[in-house]
């Protein structure tokens, strides 16, 4: 599939860009893509063919164009270490703003002929769940959200369907992070909390040695399950 890189208006500023996948009917509910800490790399522009293949319209934001514009890093010691300095520099709470501008940009988009989700990585994760809590999305998905468990002071404010993937071996995430989440939305019918036993963070990604194909197959079938149910409600 060919995707293209699209402009984000900012008044005022400079604008910043972002990866649109259209399905094979050309239109379909939406999808915001959000990165790692790696970019809008070649995983995550593949990840995004993948789901247009799927039938959305998927659209990735550039979430560290204020620090570096269309970074790309790779999964090596090189890439990993720029991509901590980059996190580390970058006002989440502007980067959210950033991502609910572009979900308008997509909810907007002519292709789109349906509701929209957010779907995020890692800190894409936490960001998905960010955005969530703005209501800028009809859903949000996210895949092991480092710090998320420091946020459930905003959990009552989520009123859209949500589901978590969590990894049982994650170095990152621990037990009682995942417990407080799970906890926190216990009582929400539309939110699903998903521990994957024996992997580690990251497993989703193809491109890393702790990918693991049978959860990455589990919970991109599960994810598939939810945005079916709840998009087209």
């Amino acid at each position: 599939m060919k995707g293209q890189w699209l402009e984000i208006s900012q008044e005022g500023q400079s604008k910043f860009t972002g990866y649109l996948s259209l399905p094979p009917t050309g239109k379909g509910p939406g999808i915001l893509l959000i990165q790692e800490i790696f970019g809008v790399n070649e995983h995550i522009q593949q990840v995004a063919d993948q789901y247009a293949m799927d039938g959305y319209v998927v659209f990735a934001p550039d979430v560290f164009w204020r620090q570096e514009e269309k970074i790309q890093l790779g999964y090596d010691e090189v890439g990993f270490k720029k991509g901590l300095e980059l996190l580390g520099s970058c006002d989440m709470d502007q980067a959210k703003k950033d991502l609910v501008q572009a979900a308008e940009l997509l909810r907007n988009r002519p292709e789109v002929t349906a509701k929209i989700a957010s779907v995020g990585y890692c800190m894409g994760g936490l960001l998905s769940f960010l955005v969530g809590s703005e209501h800028a999305v009809d859903a949000s998905v996210c895949y092991y959200p480092g710090g998320i468990d420091q946020k459930m002071n905003l959990a009552d404010s989520v009123k859209i369907p949500l589901i978590m993937h969590f990894a049982e071996k994650d170095h990152y995430i621990d037990e009682k992070a995942v417990k407080t989440v799970t906890k926190a939305f216990s009582k929400k019918a539309d939110a699903w909390v998903l521990t994957y036993p024996n992997v580690d963070h990251g497993f989703n990604c193809w491109a890393r040695a702790m990918y693991n194909q049978q959860a990455a197959s589990l919970a991109r079938g599960r994810t598939l399950e939810f945005l079916s149910i709840y998009l087209n409600k």
